[in-house]
């Protein structure tokens, strides 16, 4: 897909520079001299990304970038200063600015991976407004937000899966959303029609769990104040999905046996056997290979419905999901709470992508909530975002997270981290003193420490 960027210089060397960097790419560079040439085009155009000099013949790209933001909210930007600037830039980053690139480019590798990174925030944007659109003429279907290839394997199987009316297991870690593709499998299954059921096996005791999937006749037991229905009397013609199954009782593990491979069901307190007819999807956070292996769960159960398996990644497997899953539930929560939070700068977007996530997609969310609560409708900075930013990832602390393979952009932002919080530790807080001490320009300093999102304490 072609993005479409629109540089504001007036120097013929740099708009050489980007002309040659996009040649032959997907990037149409559309090239203005000053500010009432970029204002024109501007209005007539769609734009994934503007790229901005901040002196121009005249005015200033910074009130520029102003004027496009009122116009589209949600334009990414980058701005290119001089060292002179930088302190306007960071200004500048905080009232939404994607980011800030300093003049000469030093390094080409690093201009190219912001520049792709400012464009990825844009293609988010762009889909979470389609869902958005997309939302107003649906309701109550599950959302599933991915762009990664493990994710996109999953939903192929997923999809294969749903119409076939077959018992399916769900796998994966705790915050996953491993309940959104239950849903999910209903919602394209052909018993859409049909009541959705859902149980949580680990957060109701064996006898609630009982009664609640076989129901109950009045009298059969203390409180029975009425005849009552279970899940396998209201889920005829539906489904039925029953959360952390692993949690289930030996007891239990053998009623459920018996009424899938009967298709019959006896209320408790009752003699009489009723037939069902419902499909179980079943999930659990713990591999129940491994818990039949230990003797925790009865293989003659596993083997009834292990018949399709399912697989959903963790987080950290599938991190090029973290930005617009984060902008979706940025967006969710300003809804809710009728704020204005965001967006979200480079430094935050960076410290999202870099953290373990050992909560998976759930604590992402509980993430953004507690920023957009927190916040006075400004852009979200590192150190809005808490636990992730006290905690960064270095040369230290890299293996907590995963084994796989990081990229040279997120290795490079990790030693940036740790080289210059130990920088500031070394220099007791003062910028002059870490200044002499790296031998990085003071004015410039700024710039690595908002990158890397290393806060100055007061």
């Amino acid at each position: 897909m072609t993005s479409k960027i629109l540089l504001v210089d007036d120097d013929p060397f740099t708009r050489a520079l980007f002309e040659n960097l996009f040649r032959g790419s997907k990037i149409e560079l559309v090239a203005a001299n000053n500010v009432a040439e970029a204002r024109k085009l501007f209005e007539s155009g769609d734009f994934n990304l503007a790229i901005l000099d901040q002196r121009l013949p005249d005015g200033n790209g910074l009130d520029l970038f102003a004027d496009m933001r009122r116009l589209r909210p949600r334009q990414t930007a980058l701005m290119i200063t001089g060292h002179a600037q930088v302190q306007d830039a960071m200004r500048a980053v905080r009232d939404g600015l994607f980011d800030y690139l300093t003049k000469p480019f030093e390094n080409l590798e690093e201009l190219e991976a912001v520049i792709e990174k400012a464009l990825e925030m844009d293609r988010a944007y762009r889909e979470i407004a389609d869902l958005r659109q997309m939302l107003t003429s649906r309701t109550g279907d599950p959302i599933i937000i991915s762009q990664s290839a493990a994710m996109e394997k999953l939903l192929i199987q997923l999809r294969q899966a749903a119409p076939l009316d077959t018992t399916v297991l769900i796998e994966g870690e705790s915050g996953t959303g491993k309940e959104v593709m239950a849903k999910t499998l209903h919602s394209l299954s052909t018993r859409v029609s049909g009541p959705l059921k859902e149980l949580n096996c680990g957060a109701l005791s064996e006898s609630l769990i009982e009664a609640a999937l076989f129901g109950y006749e009045k009298g059969s037991f203390t409180g029975a104040a009425k005849t009552t229905a279970g899940y396998f009397e209201d889920a005829n013609n539906g489904t039925i999905f029953l959360d952390e199954i692993a949690d289930m009782s030996p007891k239990l593990q053998v009623s459920l046996l018996r009424v899938l491979q009967e298709g019959t069901y006896v209320r408790l307190g009752s003699t009489v056997s009723r037939p069902s007819n419902f499909r179980l999807i079943c999930a659990t956070n713990r591999p129940l290979d491994v818990e039949v292996a230990a003797g925790r769960f009865r293989s003659d159960l596993y083997y009834r419905i292990n018949v399709v398996r399912l697989r959903v990644p963790p987080l950290r497997e599938r991190r090029v999901d973290i930005l617009p899953l984060a902008l979706f539930f940025l967006d969710h929560f300003n809804r809710k709470f009728g704020k204005s939070a965001g967006p979200l700068q480079a430094s935050a977007i960076a410290a999202l992508e870099a953290a373990p996530w050992v909560g998976n997609v759930r604590e992402l969310k509980h993430t953004l909530e507690r920023a957009v609560v927190t916040n006075a409708g400004e852009p979200i900075r590192c150190e809005d975002l808490g636990i992730i930013c006290t905690q960064p990832q270095t040369a230290g602390n890299a293996d907590a997270t995963s084994n796989e393979t990081l990229s040279y952009r997120e290795a490079r932002l990790q030693f940036e981290r740790a080289y210059f919080t130990g920088l500031l530790e070394a220099a007791d807080g003062n910028v002059s003193e870490a200044s002499r001490l790296s031998g990085v320009a003071r004015q410039n300093i700024y710039g690595h420490l908002e990158r890397a999102g290393v806060v100055i304490k007061p």
